[in-house]
């Protein structure tokens, strides 16, 4: 069963919210945040990238940082740039992206719940971040950023959210740099908030789409609160973090591409004839070519395109890792051919979220910054739950989930 809550919402007035609102920490360094909010005291930046308020080059972790991030919340409370709502309730948030609306419970999710597994994982964490993302937890005593959970489809949950999206919305706009539609309702009626509760209730698990290391980082301060709590009772708000429910149905994983610095040594006839002792290779000329399906990549290597196809028996259809495109190119050409152990460390190789398209990965290696591309086919939403399901972990850098939540929106307290 998954335990939520509703919750009393931090968020902006409507007429501040396209002002507020920003995109997610992690998907933009310092000086890009610099940039996006010139001119705007009122953007989130100021409290999830509080750097930008210092001289170029301070270190982001540095603790004053973290301190500017408490003073810039505060601040935006004081100021009426972002207010608390007085109830508990739960609310809806679809994102719009290329004709497809997929439609988000924002509820409060429960710890217990991500430690004793009913929250899923697919994706190890880096020690690191989730010391970064419980440092600005546990200053600022809230979750400012939400995480992004699927969860099996139910068609009575999916008939409480049409009844508020077929309203007139609180938020309604669209943000500037990618074109995205995000709109967002309140869901205030005790009834509704009642069914919802109980409805989760019934859902075997929830599944971690994007955010492992926010929902780790909350999870660790939910139980460093708990243990400095003598009174500890288990329904305080510090025992639930914030977090972005979809239907799985409606949710699309995109291809997530690999770029390299070099051949490991060898030419390009020598990286070709290697390839070709576990795959099919075709040369497909100077188009873009995109990899048509599960086990197909698309190679781009001094000005041309080619096809790779995975041979049989160089997989395990009944191995759900094993079955994995990213397992495949990561065993067989990264590691095996390119020498590449560890995508986690290895200054040699960088990730390319599809979003940008393969004339991205072709733009890179024709810089010469890099010196070939790999393109592969994305993973399913049915992968992603059979594998959580079985307690396996993907390999990393496999999913790339897309619109990205927008920050800012609503934030819990953990007051």
């Amino acid at each position: 069963m998954a335990v939520i809550k509703p919750f009393k919402g931090i968020r902006p007035p409507i007429g501040l919210v396209e002002q507020v609102a920003s995109r997610p920490y992690d998907v933009l360094n310092s000086e890009e945040a610099r940039e996006e909010a010139k001119g705007n005291e009122k953007s989130l930046y100021h409290i999830i990238k509080p750097e930008i308020d210092f001289p170029k080059g301070t270190d982001e972790h540095d603790p004053a940082v973290y301190a500017k991030a408490v003073e810039n919340f505060k601040k935006f409370q004081e100021k009426g740039w972002l207010v608390q709502d007085p109830k508990e309730q739960y609310y809806i948030y679809a994102q719009t992206m290329n004709g497809h609306t997929q439609y988000g419970l924002v509820v409060c999710a429960s710890v217990e719940d991500y430690l004793n597994g009913n929250i899923k994982k697919h994706e190890l964490t880096r020690r690191d971040k989730e010391e970064d993302r419980m440092k600005h937890v546990r200053v600022n005593n809230a979750n400012i950023e939400p995480v992004f959970f699927a969860y099996p489809d139910n068609a009575v949950l999916n008939a409480i959210v049409k009844k508020y999206t077929d309203k007139k919305p609180e938020y309604d706009f669209i943000a500037p740099l990618d074109g995205f539609g995000h709109t967002f309702w309140v869901i205030d009626d005790e009834q509704d908030i009642r069914r919802i509760t109980e409805l989760f209730a019934a859902v075997p698990a929830l599944y971690i789409a994007d955010g492992h290391h926010r929902s780790a980082a909350a999870a660790l301060v939910g139980v460093e609160k708990a243990k400095q709590n003598p009174n500890h009772r288990g329904d305080e708000e510090y025992n639930f973090f914030m977090a972005v429910c979809f239907p799985s149905s409606q949710l699309t994983i995109i291809d997530y591409n690999r770029v390299v610095k070099d051949l490991n040594g060898l030419s390009d006839v020598e990286f070709l004839e290697k390839l070709a002792v576990n795959f099919v290779v075709e040369e497909k000329g100077t188009e873009v070519y995109k990899p048509a399906a599960l086990h197909n990549f698309s190679l781009y290597l001094s000005g041309k395109w080619y096809s790779l196809m995975a041979k049989p028996g160089t997989y395990n259809d009944n191995d759900p890792i094993g079955v994995l495109d990213v397992t495949i190119s990561s065993n067989l050409i990264v590691d095996q051919i390119l020498g590449i152990k560890d995508l986690r460390s290895d200054k040699r190789i960088d990730f390319v979220g599809g979003i940008r398209g393969l004339d991205e990965l072709k733009r890179r290696v024709d810089s010469g910054e890099m010196r070939v591309a790999l393109a592969l086919y994305p993973v399913s939403m049915k992968q992603l739950i059979d594998i959580a399901d079985t307690g396996n972990i993907m390999p990393p850098k496999t999913t790339w989930f897309e619109p990205k939540l927008r920050s800012g929106l609503v934030i819990h307290s953990l007051k």
